[in-house]
């Protein structure tokens, strides 16, 4: 039994995991960084200390200090949450070899994910479709313009570790291809200490959807349905939503099955999601497998009633999952509220929150770290909240999160609340035709 769990993360997933841990009887230990003394989840853990100064790299990514925290609290598990060390085989190795649980998947499993290159090589073998590109990470620019004149243009020239839209660069032609795999690699290096890029095709007019799949150590899987994450800036979602309006029950169906085969040629097992693209002519095709929990994952636990936490609580406990399957009633629609400007393309808007009010009524669900007074440090992704609204049907989520985020308000720092209010109620997204133009062409028309 775990009866201690140490939360290595922030914000509001930290809040988010404190709550499951609440309910199942469970101590909750958060950890925070100088920046974060007064974060919501150090107030709401049963105890909290403090790991370093507010940069990451001195705290939420500093490996020795984490572990030294779980020992001192004498912590039987430790969930990562999202970003950060959540998808760090090297942490979770360390983990077990400290005889601390993590909540997530095997450190083999997480390395062989995390390299998207050699993921795809793995399901591919399994019968997964992939999307046409390089065989392994491109070291040689000769041979990326050769692999970009094989598949065609326009190209994604893709980092092989991490993800979040950072080292990541679209090729439209020749000219650019250069300058590109210079700039991917450095910002591939930076960002995850792992230079290696490959190379895929991309697939104009399509759209994003993603599986969310649960395994237990018996080998007993799930898919809990899909997820339409196509509304992004910078390559990072902005709106997500279930079920996806275009799919089929057939095409459901298949890429339920190919979600299944993707997360077995990776032997997972807790949480994860498979990701695919969905071309305009139906076709689809697998891009990565996320070793996590996700950030959109409340809607899914809206249209289903599981809770994902808790059952990657329960799965690193041992429990077997003890049910065949689930069938998904209603739509749910997420917005992610940033501490961004959307008008200044997004631009970061750190400071202190002076008024604040976050919505609610029937069918509203608000994930947040936030309060009135509360300091948005700059260290940090610049999430400061999920507005997640379920209806019977698609229109009626739109009605709900639009009257939600109409209700947003963070005095003294700007946010995307009322831009993703004007995008859903726009007629493209409420007939659901999407695609990764859509932001643009909304910022286009504020301007």
């Amino acid at each position: 039994m775990l009866t201690r769990i140490l939360i290595a993360n922030r914000g509001e997933i930290a809040v988010r995991i404190i709550r499951a841990c609440r309910e199942m009887g469970i101590t909750s230990i958060a950890v925070y960084s100088e920046a974060d003394r007064d974060c919501l989840h150090t107030h709401l853990a049963n105890e909290s200390l403090c790991i370093g100064p507010g940069p990451a790299a001195e705290s939420y990514l500093n490996i020795p200090s984490i572990i030294a925290a779980a020992e001192v609290t004498d912590a039987q598990a430790i969930h990562p949450g999202y970003g950060f060390l959540s998808e760090s085989a090297k942490f979770a190795g360390i983990c077990r070899e400290c005889n601390i649980r993590f909540i997530g998947p095997s450190a083999t499993a997480i390395t062989l994910s995390g390299d998207k290159s050699a993921c795809r090589q793995a399901v591919r073998a399994a019968g997964t479709p992939i999307l046409p590109g390089s065989d392994g990470t491109v070291e040689d620019p000769k041979r990326a313009f050769e692999i970009a004149k094989e598949v065609g243009y326009p190209v994604l020239v893709k980092a092989a570790a991490g993800g979040g839209g950072k080292g990541m660069r679209l090729v439209k032609n020749e000219t650019d291809l250069r300058k590109a795999l210079d700039v991917a690699t450095n910002e591939a290096q930076a960002a995850f200490g792992n230079g290696g890029v490959y190379l895929e095709k991309y697939i104009e007019g399509a759209r994003h959807v993603e599986f969310q799949v649960l395994a237990d150590e018996y080998g007993d899987m799930v898919v809990l349905g899909e997820r339409e994450c196509t509304i992004q800036r910078r390559h990072q979602k902005l709106i997500e939503e279930t079920p996806c309006s275009v799919l089929t029950p057939e095409l459901r169906e298949e890429m339920a099955r190919a979600a299944l085969h993707a997360a077995r040629a990776v032997e997972y097992t807790n949480a994860g999601t498979v990701e695919f693209l969905l071309g305009p002519d139906g076709a689809f095709y697998f891009i990565e497998l996320n070793a996590r929990i996700q950030v959109e994952h409340p809607v899914t636990e809206e249209v289903t009633g599981i809770d994902l936490v808790r059952e990657q609580i329960r799965i690193a406990r041992g429990e077997p999952l003890g049910y065949d399957g689930v069938a998904p009633r209603g739509a749910a629609i997420e917005a992610r509220i940033y501490a961004e400007n959307p008008d200044r393309n997004f631009a970061p808007s750190p400071g202190r929150i002076g008024r604040c009010h976050l919505p609610g009524g029937p069918g509203v669900r608000v994930d947040t770290h936030i309060y009135a007074g509360y300091e948005v440090p700059r260290y940090y992704d610049a999430l400061l909240a999920k507005v997640v609204a379920r209806g019977r049907d698609r229109d009626e989520a739109i009605a709900r999160l639009s009257g939600a985020l109409s209700e947003f308000e963070t005095e003294g720092v700007d946010t995307t609340a009322r831009f993703c209010a004007r995008l859903i109620r726009s007629e493209r997204f409420r007939r659901g035709d999407l695609g990764p133009d859509l932001v643009g062409e909304h910022l286009a028309e504020s301007q």
